[in-house]
């Protein structure tokens, strides 16, 4: 199959690429760096031809709700109407689990998103997922002394783990609403970073934040659990950090 990956060189995106790579499938990636503006429109008409399937997994780093919505309502407007002109056959698309329920800015983009998948006039598979294990490490990567993190109940996952099962929903065909993913333990998302911290031997203050309102009571409440029947992915939070000592040490 010749699929095409929506932000293919994001984290999730480059373990999307490999698995596909590794699954003996050809994926072509809609990127900015590849030529394709997916916010505008710019070349992805002729980066998405000839392709089985999209899976999208794009993203845009924001707290705040009209710039999610503002981006993911054009981001995915753009990628559906080139793939109706294109007949593509289905488009898979990642989001989060809990962003039905939980009113946090970014959520509002991928409420969004969501429904115009459903609407787009292709043949759709939407696949949520909990938390990464790799979620606090952005923060991690600035000089401060202090990590300002948000208190967050969640049953984060293995970014690698989603990856194989948004291929797996992409060979397999249109499933609607799959069933949500999700690792294996619920971890408290402050004590996950200072895990990471001391996996990488380094000395930072993390500052827990509580969100106001009924926003931050969901998001340490359990809003952010899977409900219902899931998928429970293989990986362990241990693994992961298992994973980084081994990075640091071989220093790749």
């Amino acid at each position: 199959m010749r699929v095409a990956v929506a932000g293919g060189t994001g984290m999730v995106g480059k373990f999307v690429v490999a698995e596909l790579r590794a699954a003996g499938h050809r994926p072509v990636v809609l990127a900015r760096s590849h030529g394709v503006d997916l916010a505008t429109g710019v070349g992805l008409e002729e980066r998405l031809s000839g392709s089985d399937a999209v899976i999208d997994v794009t993203n845009i780093v924001t707290t705040r709700r009209k710039t999610a919505v503002d981006f993911f309502s054009r981001a995915t407007g753009n990628l559906l109407a080139a793939a109706r002109s294109n007949g593509i056959g289905h488009l898979v698309t990642l989001s989060i689990v809990g962003s039905d329920e939980v009113d946090f800015g970014y959520y509002f983009g991928k409420r969004v998103q969501e429904a115009l998948v459903r609407d787009g006039g292709v043949p759709w598979t939407v696949l949520r997922a909990t938390q990464f294990f790799e979620f606090p490490e952005p923060l991690l990567d600035n000089r401060s002394p202090v990590v300002m993190m948000p208190r967050m109940l969640t049953q984060p996952v293995a970014a690698q783990d989603v990856a194989e099962k948004l291929v797996e929903h992409a060979v397999q065909g249109p499933s609607g609403m799959a069933r949500e993913i999700a690792g294996p333990e619920r971890l408290d998302m402050v004590e996950m970073t200072r895990r990471i911290l001391r996996s990488r031997g380094r000395r930072r203050l993390v500052v827990p934040v509580t969100l106001p309102g009924k926003v931050g009571n969901a998001m340490s409440g359990g809003g952010l659990l899977p409900r219902g029947e899931y998928v429970q992915c293989r990986r362990t939070f241990d693994e992961h950090l298992a994973s980084l000592g081994r990075t640091m040490t071989t220093g790749r």
